[in-house]
């Protein structure tokens, strides 16, 4: 795996929240990569609730106190760990609200980006799958970074989805900040508001290219570290199917999008469609959060 120079404004505090399942184990690759690629000190979270877990069930239910599941869940996790080359804190919280611990770990840790994965079967599975991604998105203080892929090396190939809205802005400019030296690329898809007529099309190829004006706009109203390298791409589409198209015939590794906007974006988050891209997206997502809507 080539390594990749860190900048000076590299996360100083990583936070990955894991269920100790298989699936999980992408995420906490991809967490060790990151920490060793911004020389990040790494904090790991368990959300133990053997409601949520068969086999802390079963141990639960066989008389064990709550401090040998805390013990298993460690050793557990020490042994995940060993191998990484950066500070690592462990940390084991006991709560039926897994959103509610990792908000609260984030802040008292002070992380500036949270890890973790897709494992339906599991307590994280159904935190990402369903409503409590909304939440996270809209609640976490920091970045929310969903790991579906093995890792191979750092994030090269970076999408960054947007709507021209001020959060997406946001979210271009944490990429850019976060990932230095590789190239963005800026994506919209455009939806007529005329898609429904039978001769919409006949004008797709005018609307792209006044959308393609209004993003030339946006990236010229946005600031961004000097050298940031940027290629812009506007298809005609419904967001979910042509990003997902996109992401998959041009091997994308991350899908950066903002949890606010005034159009497509919008909905990502506030709805079936953010279910549908985490479903649909054969890549890694990164949630960021827009400032303004901090509570």
């Amino acid at each position: 795996m080539t390594a990749i120079a860190s900048s000076d404004t590299a996360p100083q505090r990583l936070l990955l929240a894991t269920d100790l399942s298989a699936r999980c184990d992408r995420a906490l690759d991809r967490a060790a990569q990151l920490a060793e690629e911004w020389q990040a000190e790494l904090t790991v979270l368990n959300v133990l609730d053997p409601a949520a877990s068969p086999d802390q069930a079963l141990t639960w239910a066989s008389g064990a106190s709550d401090e040998q599941l805390l013990h298993v869940a460690r050793r557990q996790l020490a042994r995940d760990l060993k191998a990484i080359k950066v500070p690592v804190n462990l940390c084991i919280s006991r709560s039926g609200d897994a959103a509610a611990a990792i908000r609260r770990t984030a802040v008292d840790t002070q992380s500036a980006l949270v890890i973790t994965g897709v494992s339906r079967n599991e307590t994280l599975g159904r935190l990402l799958l369903g409503s409590t991604v909304e939440n996270l998105a809209r609640t976490l203080p920091v970045p929310l970074l969903v790991v579906h892929n093995r890792v191979h090396e750092p994030y090269r190939r970076i999408v960054v989805a947007t709507d021209f809205s001020e959060s997406s802005r946001h979210a271009l400019m944490a990429a850019a900040r976060l990932f230095p030296g590789r190239e963005l690329i800026v994506y919209h898809a455009h939806r007529s508001p005329m898609a429904e007529l039978a001769d919409a099309s006949v004008n797709s190829g005018v609307c792209v290219s006044i959308v393609e004006t209004e993003c030339a706009a946006f990236l010229a109203a946005t600031v961004l570290p000097e050298g940031t390298k940027l290629r812009t791409v506007v298809e005609y589409g419904a967001i979910e199917a042509a990003l997902t198209q996109y992401v998959r015939e041009h091997d994308i590794d991350l899908v950066v999008m903002g949890s606010h906007g005034r159009s497509g974006i919008m909905s990502l988050l506030l709805g079936s469609t953010a279910a549908k891209l985490l479903n649909w997206l054969p890549c890694d997502m990164l949630l960021v959060p827009d400032p303004r809507a901090r509570g």
